[in-house]
This record gives structure tokens, sequence and C-alpha cells, in this order.
């Protein structure tokens, strides 16, 4: 069936996730994946049986507790209980889709069978994405080491019956939804717990919605920077592929490459060049961007790896016989890669800023902050200031969170990644990079008005021509952070095939 995907039956890409989420597919667990989650819970029931060991997480306590043996009797009961005292994410709830990523990609994680959950556990998860049963979860609470521990006990407290959740736009108790579909309460058995709560599902969820951001943000400032070269009379020569060529970084040529096909037939940057080289904001856009690009390029391989891994913990081999404490959960991997991201888009909108200034400074024919009656009117000079102030708080924003760790669970985890706070700043710094690419689209439309009847490339004036639908050349003063919003309104939902 073309709208419903078999979790389980093969690898996840971005592409697949995007379809998931924007196609509405609904997830239905594959044959293989239901023998694999049976066969891990069928030796994991048997190991706990037979063995004189105890096994963490199973028959004992967690973390510093892990020398508290339970007994047979107890298992469910300690499950639940950790479930319930490790919900402590705090602070703005997170957005539906991101809650629909967590339960997409825990489900693929429990699906590859090394976790020992049960299939009805797995089952109930699917039913709650399909039916759009949104339990509420916070952004802040996650060390990124025990995996995701508080916002992954938000996120399943309602499979147990406890705990909110949104359903037809109204936020209810969870047990009283269950309740409407006739759904009861799983019953955890041992290790289940565990295995919802340790993993790197919140990190790896907000990393898989920014890192699709990110690839879209990085062909709008290609775009974006296109329309500032032709306002400010640049030229293409920095773009050229021979240049690219003899310093062959792949963002390198990919932006070259993109800038050239935005400008073919463009009568501005035809036209003979009056100056000998342009500012390094417009000059090296193929190496800052092209860096970017890379780094973006890089953060997506790591992060695929990442939902195609387990990473609770103990972590089950039936075939092996073994059952193995380890530390799949620590989410370093994912917070030096975003923090990594964030610079790199950071980067895209420091760049930006810098065309910004340039074009509204008086500069190759243009008139003074981008109005034909500076002095009366401010034009575009205020614009530049919030896209400055934006730039700097990206800058507070680039603090690398993996490198920050602190002590917990009485020193049993005594390194954490931060890799949470470091996927949760993303959204910040792309929020800002949106806003900076906005303002510059203003001013790059503006500053090619000024130069008409020219005109730029087709592709480029198509584009023009939409976006002066909505936003008006600026004659004289107006109030500008409508257009500002209207603007970055009109970037998000515009597809850029080129």
């Amino acid at each position: 069936m073309k709208n419903v995907y078999y979790v389980g039956s093969g690898e996840l890409t971005f592409e697949l996730i995007e379809r998931i989420i924007n196609e509405n597919l609904k997830l239905e667990l594959a044959p293989e994946a239901k023998e694999r989650i049976q066969k891990c819970r069928d030796y994991l029931d048997k190991k706990t049986v037979e063995s004189a060991e105890p096994l963490y997480g199973i028959t004992t306590g967690f973390g510093s507790l892990c020398s508290k043996n339970i007994s047979q009797d107890e298992v469910g009961i300690l499950q639940e209980n950790l479930i319930k005292s490790h919900a402590c994410s705090v602070g703005e709830e997170i957005r539906p889709v991101i809650i629909k990523l967590m339960m997409l990609l825990k489900a693929h994680a429990l699906s590859l069978g090394h976790s020992g959950v049960q299939v009805i556990t797995v089952q109930r998860i699917l039913d709650f994405f399909n039916n759009d049963v949104m339990p509420i979860v916070y952004d802040r609470g996650s060390l990124g080491a025990s995996g995701d521990l508080a916002p992954l006990a938000n996120l399943f407290l309602p499979l147990i019956g406890v705990g909110d959740v949104y359903y037809k736009g109204k936020k209810r108790e969870a047990i009283s939804v269950l309740d409407e579909f006739g759904w009861e309460p799983v019953k955890l058995m041992s290790k289940e717990g565990l295995a919802l709560l340790n993993g790197t599902q919140f990190m790896s969820a907000n990393g898989v919605f920014a890192i699709l951001k990110a690839f879209r943000l990085s062909k709008k400032a290609d775009l974006i920077a296109a329309l500032s070269l032709e306002a400010f009379d640049g030229r293409i020569d920095p773009f050229m592929d021979c240049i690219q060529q003899i310093r062959p970084h792949k963002g390198q040529i990919e932006t070259g490459e993109n800038v050239r096909k935005l400008l073919e037939g463009s009568e501005l940057i035809a036209r003979p060049g009056k100056h000998v080289q342009d500012p390094y904001s417009f000059r090296c856009v193929p190496q800052v961007h092209g860096a970017t690009k890379d780094a973006i390029r890089y953060v997506s391989s790591v992060l695929l790896t990442e939902i195609n891994s387990v990473t609770d913990n103990p972590t089950i081999f039936p075939d092996e016989d073994r059952i193995i404490s380890g530390g799949n959960f620590h989410g370093q991997p994912l917070a030096i890669s975003y923090d990594f991201l964030g610079i790199a888009l950071a980067e895209l909108g420091n760049i930006s800023e810098r065309r910004i200034a340039q074009l509204i400074m008086g500069l190759r024919g243009l008139p003074e902050f981008l109005v034909a009656n500076p002095g009366l009117n401010s034009g575009f000079m205020i614009p530049q200031y919030a896209a400055a102030s934006m730039v700097s708080q990206n800058k507070m924003y680039c603090y690398a969170a993996s490198s920050d760790s602190i002590v917990s669970s009485n020193g049993q985890e005594d390194h954490v990644s931060m890799g949470a706070n470091a996927a949760t700043k993303l959204f910040r710094i792309m929020d800002n990079l949106e806003h900076i690419l906005a303002i510059e689209l203003m001013n790059a439309a503006q500053g090619i008005d000024f130069r008409r009847p020219q005109k730029t490339s087709p592709i480029l004036e198509r584009f023009l021509c939409e976006y002066r639908k909505e936003v008006p050349f600026v004659k004289d003063d107006i109030v500008m952070y409508k257009e500002i919003h209207k603007t970055v309104a009109f970037l998000s939902r515009t597809k850029f095939d080129y």
C-alpha cells in the first residue's frame, strides 16, 4: 500500500522520513520486525529466569542504584516507576512534528530487535502516531547521556495511561484517550522502561527536522546571494568553474554551479564589469556557502547512521547469548555534529548581513539606504540593524554545548554530551537565519529595481515577480517589520527548483 510505511522493513532515509511526515503515511510493523522483536523478548524472558547474575535495569535498579536487586514479581513496577520518575522535561512544549519524528525513530530503533520489548509496546507507539495522539513533551531536561531520559519519559507516559496528550486539538488526560480507542495501558515487562527512555530519539528527531531545513536554507542562501550580486553590480568571475576546480571542495564547486545556473541569461551580469573585484561577502560566496554545504553533508551522514542504530541499554544479542551494558545511548556524536552545524548555519547569516550592509552604503550607483530620497526617508537603514542583532545572537548560540558536561546520578553518569541542548539551539539559529536571509532578499529586490530597465536572469525574474506580488518596492518609508514577516513567510513556502 502506497500510503503505508512498514517500520523495520529497511533503513530510514531523509527522503523517506519527509514522505512519511509530509504525506501523512501510516505506520505498520513489518512482519520481519515483529519476528525480531519477539525473538529478543523470548530470549530475555528465558535469560531472566536462568541467570544467576544480576542484569542491569532488568533485575536491578538504575544508574547509581544498579547494585539494588529487584525481585521477579516487581520488575514490571520497576519499569513503570522508571517512566513516572523520569518524566521531568520542562520548558516549552515541543511542536507536533518533532513528537511524530520521535515516535517514528523510537519505533524504528526498537524494531531492530536488540531492545527486549514486547510487540504490543511498539505497536502502541505506531497507534499513537497513526491516530495523531500527541504526548506532551517539553524541550528541556535531557543531558544527552543516558539517552534523552526526561523528554522520552514524557513521551511514553501515555503508553501506561499516565500523563497528558493532545488529541483533536484538545489537551486531555492520556487515560481518557486510551479508553476512547479501547486501548488498554501497556503492562510493561522487564527492561521495557529502559528501552523506551534510553536512546537518542529526542536529539535525533530535532536533528532530522533541522537537517531537512538546513538543506533548504542552503539553497535559499545561494539564490538570495545571486540576487544581491546582481543588485550590487558584482562580477561573475569568482563563480567560474575553473577557479573552483583548483580548490575542489565539493560544496564550493556546487555553490559556484548554483550561482552560474541562477544567473544564466542575465542582462545585468553580462554587462562589462566596472569594478576590478568585489568585497569578500560577494566574491567568497562559493567558499563560505560551500563550507556550510560540506558541514551539512557531514552532519547528515552522522545523523543518518544514528537514526538507523540501536541506542538503548542494556543491549541484547540473542544469537550471541549476550546482554551487554554499554554506552550506545551517549549523544556525543550528535552533540559535536550539531554544534558544528550551528556554526555552519550561523556563517550563512554572518555573510548575508555583510551583503545587506554593502547594499545600503550608497555604492555602485545605488542610493544610500536604497531609497530615492534618503534623509527624508530612512529606507533600509534599520533592517540592517535587525539583521546585525540576529547575527550577534547567533554567535552566542554557537557556544559549543558539547564542550560542557555535568556529573549526574550520584557520579555514575559522570560524563554527559549535552546533545539535547546542542539540538534545541539549532532552532534559534535557523529562525534567526531565515529572518536575516529575508532582509537580504528585501534589500536585493529593492536594489535590482533601481537597476531597471535592465533585467536579471529569467529564473530570478520569475522569482522576483512572485515576490513583488506580496512585498512591494519601497518608495517612501513604511512599517518595515510587516514586510520582513511577509518575506519570511514567502521564503518559507516558495519552492526553489534550480
